[in-house]
């Protein structure tokens, strides 16, 4: 049960930093939206390339830090007892965030929030489709089965085993 709670509070940290990402519109978050939408915005004049280039790695850095510390301070609550244990936790979350990125925030919340439409782009399909949700899905649970190892050494580093 506390590791249900735990994965609750860190899904819901991730929703309230892409929420406020966003801000009251989308156009602030214009790094999220799929790559054949950001050229058209760029196109219209509605965004500068590199500013959006300059505020999604700001708030990625900020994003995965903020999240990689949730993450180690929720497995050292845990107290794991062996590198493995701490390892599996590392991968549930990071692969729960990823399947709840692609289903409820790209899917869900995108095409069903005013907030994701960018004025001037009406036109222009904004939500992701299946093909390329699954896609990042897939790329990324590559990366979390490496990066869950490194979370894992870094709570062994740390004195987070028993």
């Amino acid at each position: 049960m506390k590791l249900f709670i735990e994965l609750i509070l860190f899904l819901g940290l991730f929703t309230l930093m892409v929420r406020i990402a966003a801000g009251d519109n989308g156009i602030n978050a214009l790094y999220f939206y799929p790559k054949e939408f950001r050229e058209t915005a760029y196109r219209r004049g509605l965004a500068d390339r590199e500013n959006v280039r300059r505020e999604r790695r700001s708030f990625l850095i900020f994003f995965s830090l903020v999240l990689l510390a949730a993450l180690l301070i929720s497995i050292h609550l845990n107290k794991p007892e062996n590198f493995m244990q701490a390892y599996l936790q590392s991968l549930l979350f990071l692969e729960i965030m990823n399947r709840y990125d692609g289903i409820v925030i790209d899917r869900i919340w995108v095409s069903s929030s005013r907030l994701w439409v960018i004025k001037g782009m009406e036109d222009i399909a904004y939500v992701k489709s299946w093909k390329q949700i699954l896609k990042e899905r897939i790329k990324l649970s590559v990366i979390w089965l490496v990066l869950a190892a490194v979370v894992a050494g870094c709570v062994m580093l740390t004195g987070g085993i028993k």
